[in-house]
């Protein structure tokens, strides 16, 4: 089965159960590198972009998607393949710059790419720091950042919960931002924590969330 037999058939589901909001897909460029950096609610937000976004959109995902065994482990690694998921060994010391080496690989395809900044589920409901890699890509891959602001998701899967719940959800696709100015700073670290404050004050203008101090 292919990525868009498989996209139609969870959005025909996502549309049936969750019937999403969806505002902003102009502001998705329809083509070259870009970065969908989204808060984090639940499991379902890696679902759900990929669903509403018109691209096809790479997420990583933890390894053991894709080395479970038996029945539910060939589903798992069959369903996480087609969506074009990348692995992401978590317990790995350098899982971190390898994950930007592979998202940069995207990119450098001209692809879109998912990124949580927050680093994982916000599991209070609050919008926590981000951490620096989304700048990192957007700088090396010269790629523009679409900040993408959710809602709802975490009370279709609450935290604790293993079946997920109907409940309508909220995506927001924001005006994408340029890195050019901080790519000509000459200050890289100042630079990349410039930029991803910039990326995080949009997504809480369009969440809503209480910030984490």
């Amino acid at each position: 089965m292919t990525y868009r037999v498989l996209k139609l058939i969870l959005s025909l589901l996502a549309f049936t159960l969750l019937r999403p909001r969806v505002t902003g897909l102009n502001n998705i460029p329809r083509r070259g590198p870009v970065i969908l950096a989204s808060n984090h609610l639940s499991f379902v937000d890696s679902l759900l972009i990929p669903i509403v976004a018109p691209r096809h959109v790479t997420f990583l995902a933890k390894a053991e998607y894709f080395t479970g065994t038996g029945l539910k482990g060939r589903v798992s690694r069959w369903f996480f393949t087609t969506l074009g998921h990348i692995p992401v060994q978590r317990d790995d010391p350098r899982a971190g710059q390898r994950s930007l080496e592979d998202a940069l690989e995207v990119l450098n395809r001209g692809g879109a790419f998912g990124i949580y900044p927050e680093g994982t589920r916000s599991r209070d409901g609050r919008l926590h720091k981000g951490h620096t890699g989304v700048a990192w890509l957007a700088l090396a891959g010269h790629a523009p950042i679409v900040p993408v602001a959710i809602k709802g998701t975490d009370k279709v899967q609450p935290v604790g919960s293993r079946l997920p719940r109907i409940h309508r959800v909220t995506v927001e696709f924001g005006a994408p931002i340029d890195p050019a100015r901080q790519i000509t700073s000459g200050k890289p670290a100042q630079a990349r924590r410039e930029l991803t404050d910039q990326v995080m004050d949009s997504i809480h203008a369009m969440s809503g969330q209480q910030r984490a101090s």
